[in-house]
């Protein structure tokens, strides 16, 4: 749709509604089809730019070592993956070769491996010439980079930033997130830097995928607030010269109480690759998919419309994260008409309403448990006419999101409602990510400094 057709329907459209944060939605997670329904273990998968070709590491049967490096392809997008194939003695030795990242333009392939009997991981690279001719041997990254322990890396979509895994003295944890940067292709790897707090922590993080845009980082980690053994996180800055933001569990979507590790977003933002044992329940790992969508229903009635577009636009040119669906895979941290043009593309679409969870002044004090997407009502008995209002205490907390303005609801039948008549005030919050928060409310005149008349407060949390 044309940009300023878009901005002229959403103008014409608008009333203005305030709101504060985005979302994305993953699936199901399921296995990658039949080529990979097998009893062996595939790991760590990593697809090209073009999404035609899926990198990854498994010790089945026609493999040289406890784990080598495969390729499947496929000829287009929407074809199922072809059997794959492993990549030869070039790269596979009789020891672990796991780990595989193919750069952009698909003349590297960096890789972690334990051959030379080394009883650690080092870092490695093969290189060609053009995507037609054979890869070269492989070469170590060498001490500056592989100062003990360090592999499972990612390359940026420049080719000028990798990050990698490493427990090398001096870190935050058993296994930390570093990057090494090089000026161009052709210069060494500079001395590699620790991401530091709060993307490391005192446990563990490992294999960092990168997105094309180099905004968000993907990450598997045992960390506080998980759902089980390693989960995958996520970190995201608003630009490149941007700090990484702290960062937050996938979800109960993706993550379980079994082991949920290596990452990989594809290059379009629209798919998470990761391998897990969630589906066998065992020791069995298998390489897993789940769609990522944005959510575009972002006042969550069921349907995109006029409302969804003038919140975006109530939030023009700002950071607020609601609104920020553009570009794939979690935003820039801007919202501006990336994000109209997406919202745009689901216009007038019906969505299936989220599930809410209602509280009132009966439950104060007390617990409530949500799912992620879940739509959380507070209703709280008020009456406007006396001056008396609810009132949200301010928090920082990005567990739960609040869903426009407070709507009041009148007591009487009556059409219209008799005037000075009390209700209730009603509040809607949207369950954003895994965490728990209090929420805490207060009944008040907004002028006076005195002592709230009531107060209500409930812990909610997010699984």
């Amino acid at each position: 749709m044309n940009k300023r057709i878009v901005m002229s329907l959403v103008l014409a459209l608008c009333v203005i509604v305030e709101v504060a944060k985005a979302d994305f939605t993953f699936s199901t997670p399921t296995n990658l089809g039949p080529t990979f329904d097998s009893p062996s273990w595939e790991l760590s998968p990593k697809t090209s730019a073009d999404g035609l070709s899926l990198y990854f590491t498994s010790d089945r049967s026609g493999g040289y070592g406890s784990g080598d490096l495969w390729v499947a392809t496929r000829e287009t997008l929407d074809d199922d993956w072809d059997t794959p194939i492993n990549l030869g003695t070039t790269f596979n030795t009789s020891s672990w070769d796991e780990g595989p990242s193919i750069s952009a333009d698909e003349l590297e392939l960096y890789f972690t491996s334990q051959r030379l009997g080394l009883d650690f991981y080092n870092l490695y690279v093969s290189t060609r010439a053009s995507k037609d001719e054979p890869w070269g041997a492989p070469s170590n990254l060498g001490p500056v980079v592989n100062d003990g322990l360090a592999g499972f890396s990612d390359i940026s979509t420049d080719g000028l930033s990798l990050y990698f895994t490493s427990g090398r003295v001096g870190g935050f944890g058993h296994y930390d997130i570093y990057v090494s940067t090089r000026a161009t292709k052709d210069d060494p790897w500079a001395e590699p830097v620790n991401l530091g707090s709060p993307v490391n922590g005192s446990s563990e993080e490992a294999t960092p995928d990168i997105s094309a845009n180099g905004l968000a980082l993907f990450f598997c980690g045992v960390r506080p607030g998980g759902h089980g053994d390693y989960d995958i996180w996520v970190t995201t800055r608003p630009t490149m010269d941007d700090s990484w933001g702290t960062p937050r569990n996938l979800g109960s979507e993706v993550n379980t109480a079994y082991l949920e590790a290596a990452p990989h977003i594809s290059s379009d933002g629209s798919t998470l690759y990761f391998h897990s044992n969630q589906l066998s329940g065992d020791r069995n790992f298998d390489i897993l998919q789940s769609s990522i969508e944005p959510v575009v229903d972002i006042n969550g009635d069921g349907i995109v419309d006029a409302q969804d577009m003038c919140i975006m636009v109530d939030n023009w040119h700002t950071a607020n994260r609601l609104c920020d669906i553009a570009p794939a895979p979690l935003g820039d941290g801007f919202v501006d008409v990336q994000d109209l043009i997406v919202l745009s593309e689901y216009l007038f679409e019906e969505c299936p309403p989220a599930e809410s969870v209602e509280v009132s002044e009966a439950d104060n004090g007390g617990q409530v448990e949500l799912e992620r997407g879940q739509i959380l009502v507070v209703k709280l008995e008020s009456n406007p006419s006396t001056g008396y209002r609810w009132e949200r205490a301010e928090s920082h907390e990005s567990t739960l999101v609040q869903l426009g303005q407070p709507e009041f609801k009148s007591s009487e039948t009556s059409d219209p409602p008799i005037v000075g008549a009390g209700g209730w005030e009603i509040f809607r919050f949207r369950a954003a990510s895994a965490g728990q928060m209090s929420l805490l409310f207060y009944y008040h005149r907004p002028w006076e400094d005195v002592e709230p008349l009531r107060t209500f407060s409930i812990q909610v949390i997010v699984n």
